[in-house]
């Protein structure tokens, strides 16, 4: 686990993000009971894990000042010693818009990587990761959760970081052992960024 605390401006917006929760959640539960409110509580949650990923996934209304993510900084640090080092990384999130957000922070920084989410060709799948695993290969690979948790055979990395935890430990467990395959030669260290 890799703890990260919020910046003040991350801070209050959760904090006020989870008070409104509780707000919605109770009146709702007061209205339909718990068994019919399960839904809009699951949905309260996934919009507290966003602002712990980053603001920028709530969708808030335009020009609203959003704080920045304490995560994505935690990540960049944690990624330039990993590259650094000469290591390689896959990073997952279940959120694809967050991919689309660390893809823009790697670009930026100049660093070549694969990408692979649900909507990725199914004949595009395998060059991607053929070139990663090449020795040439990029140091890093973007992977939905989802969409690279089975099947996929990913030795060239021995970094494996989660963004964003999942809610059901089996499927972190099956993308790190993505890297955990035959060909395997080196130690793999595992990643989670909690907020």
């Amino acid at each position: 686990l890799l703890p990260v605390d919020f910046g003040p401006g991350q801070q209050a917006l959760y904090r006020e993000m989870l008070l409104t929760a509780r707000d919605r959640v109770a009146s709702i539960i007061e209205q339909l009971g718990f068994k019919k409110a399960r839904i809009s509580v699951l949905t309260e949650l996934l919009r507290l894990r966003q602002v712990c990923c980053d603001p920028r996934l709530l969708k808030l209304p335009p020009g609203t000042r959003l704080p920045p993510s304490a995560k994505l900084e935690a990540f960049a640090e944690l990624v330039r010693d990993i590259l650094g080092e000469g290591h390689r990384a896959l990073v997952f999130s279940q959120f694809t818009e967050l991919l689309g957000y660390l893809t823009a922070w790697a670009d930026e920084e100049g660093l070549r990587y694969e990408y692979l989410d649900g909507e990725t060709p199914s004949h595009e799948r395998q060059e991607r990761i053929d070139r990663f695993n090449s020795q040439d290969g990029a140091p890093l690979f973007f992977l939905s959760l989802k969409a690279g948790g089975t099947g996929l055979n990913l030795t060239a990395a021995d970094y494996v970081i989660h963004f964003d935890p999942w809610w059901n430990p089996a499927a972190e467990q099956q993308a790190i052992d993505r890297v955990h395959r035959i060909g395997q030669t080196k130690p793999v260290f595992s990643y989670k960024l909690i907020a």
